[in-house]
């Protein structure tokens, strides 16, 4: 048992997107993917959609692996390693929804106390969950989630709208992804979690490839925040702390009065500095 300080390695993304059906969750993945690799040829589509993974193959080669019933978590388990297996960068997983059925269905047809069967499904669903953690690829799992309809006024006249309400998938699952997108029949999304720190509070956008990009680059990051809160103290210039700031740009985000103290600390210096010329005392060069 040994105390250390916080570190951080090059991360691989674990990421959810949901929404209701027509919202664009598919597409979403493979742009992400885009971004996250630069080679679509890296990225396998394990698909429980009938087909719908080759709807988008104008993008480029990507990987696709038919799902077929029975959706259990042993089955996704498989698909999971002949993916790793075959040195797939990004696992893209449309959608794991289905898994979540297979198991309330298994566990209505369990005779006997329905409480206690829950310990039947539980390792099941852990061992499907922790392979997706342990995974060493970046995984982004789609979800269908419940939809309803909200009247909304539309040019003066109230139409039906379609709305996403509660993911199909065990309630603490969105606990454990990284980044978890709510996407909208509009195609809008929002991060409803987000330890990235990259779109958490910010206004609603559609995914492209660029997103993917962004996520990449916090992946490789290294840098912690204790490590560039020192190194923005040891900048002598404002070209040096621009510098700093650029390269570690996520991070940096997330410290920003750290650089604006510096900052204007500089430009007193260099105020000083002309002050002091302009007086007439001589500095050394």
């Amino acid at each position: 048992m040994n105390l250390r300080q916080s570190q951080r390695n090059k991360a691989k993304i674990k990421m959810a997107l949901q929404g209701p059906s027509g919202s664009g969750k598919s597409l979403s993945a493979l742009l992400l993917a885009q971004g996250l690799t630069g080679n679509l040829s890296k990225v396998a589509v394990i698909d429980t959609e009938n087909g719908s993974a080759d709807l988008y193959a104008h993008l480029g080669k990507y990987n696709v692996l038919p799902l077929e019933p029975p959706y259990s978590p042993e089955r996704y388990i498989e698909a999971m390693d002949v993916c790793i297996n075959a040195g797939m960068e990004v696992i893209i997983m449309d959608s794991i929804s289905h898994c979540w059925d297979y198991l309330i269905d298994y566990h209505a047809s369990l005779p006997g106390n329905s409480f206690t069967n829950w310990a039947k499904i539980t390792p099941r669903q852990k061992a499907f969950v922790d392979k997706i953690l342990q995974g060493q690829a970046h995984f982004i799992c789609t979800l269908r989630v419940k939809q309803d309809y909200v009247l909304s006024e539309r040019n003066g006249k109230m139409v039906p709208e379609k709305v996403g309400l509660k993911a199909i998938q065990r309630d603490e699952l969105s606990y454990e992804f990284t980044l978890v997108f709510d996407i909208d029949i509009k195609h809008f999304a929002t991060a409803s979690k987000d330890r990235t720190n990259l779109f958490e509070g910010k206004p609603q956008f559609i995914i492209n490839s660029h997103t993917g990009r962004k996520i990449l680059e916090w992946c490789n990051s290294t840098m912690t925040k204790e490590q560039l809160k020192i190194l923005v103290t040891e900048c002598n210039t404002m070209e040096e702390l621009t510098d700093l700031f650029n390269k570690n740009f996520d991070v940096a985000k997330t410290i920003e009065a750290d650089f604006v103290n510096k900052k204007n600390l500089l430009q007193q210096l260099t105020n000083l500095n002309h002050k002091s010329n302009g007086n007439g005392t001589h500095t050394n060069q």
